[in-house]
């Protein structure tokens, strides 16, 4: 379990939350239980350090104060939307006896072992986090999914994953689906839509037509020609030079 250190702080007012981040520190509340909340203030760098650990927000922390230990659980965290620099942290008091509703992070291990994802099938995941109500002092940090043997068409529902003792599902009533191996997707060539199939066909008879048009023109202009040239020749016999008359 993480320590974390903090300050107790009596800022009232944005300038003195200003001056406590630019002290390199992040204004955080403490909530939860029968006592007050309780602000304080934690170093920025710790702070960002640990949220680069899987699973920061789903992680009990101990923070102390004064010499003083408490268990809380991170809940939410404002970021500054130029800098995404951290600029605020609640906190939920964890209370023995108490429980809590927190997300869980859901792990997939063996893929490498899995028939299904090395045939080409695809790991579809459905929930990469399952909403779950806990005791305070049984959170679990992930749900995991193991492939080991899985192979196409295999869904992975709430039921498949051991939940440890008393935690149990916000969502009651059906066993919802974590994940699934899904088939390979194919992508198939659309086929060309009848109207230009047809249009097609009507303009390669249009051509053949033309073509088709085009020669018997040419027939008949070489028919007519020869025509033209026999009666020609039949008028040149008919006439007779004036030098052959008796």
């Amino acid at each position: 379990m993480s320590i974390l250190e903090a300050n107790i702080r009596n800022t009232k007012t944005a300038g003195e939350l200003k001056i406590v981040r630019n002290q390199g520190k992040v204004p955080g509340i403490i909530y939860g239980g029968s006592e007050k909340n309780q602000n304080v203030s934690i170093s920025r760098k710790v702070l960002k350090s640990l949220m680069e650990k899987e699973n920061f927000l789903s992680k009990i922390i101990k923070l102390k104060i004064d010499e003083k230990e408490e268990s809380v659980l991170p809940k939410e965290i404002s970021f500054d939307v130029i800098t995404d620099e951290p600029i605020h942290i609640d906190f939920l008091r964890i209370i023995k006896g108490s429980s809590v509703i927190i997300e869980i992070p859901v792990k997939f291990i063996n893929n490498d072992k899995s028939p299904g994802l090395k045939k080409g099938g695809v790991l579809n995941i459905v929930r990469r986090k399952v909403e779950l109500k806990c005791p305070s002092e049984n959170i679990p940090s992930e749900l995991v999914v193991d492939l080991d043997g899985v192979d196409i068409g295999y869904s992975f529902k709430i039921s498949s994953i051991k939940l440890p003792e008393k935690v149990v599902p916000t969502i009651i009533g059906r066993d919802f689906v974590i994940a699934t191996v899904a088939s390979p997707t194919v992508i198939k060539e659309p086929e060309k839509p009848a109207e230009t199939v047809e249009g097609e066909q009507a303009a390669d008879g249009s051509a053949e037509a033309q073509d088709a048009g085009a020669s018997k023109e040419s027939t008949n202009t070489k028919g007519g020609a020869e025509t033209e040239k026999k009666d020609a020749d039949k008028k040149d016999e008919g006439k007779k030079p004036q030098s052959e008359k008796k």
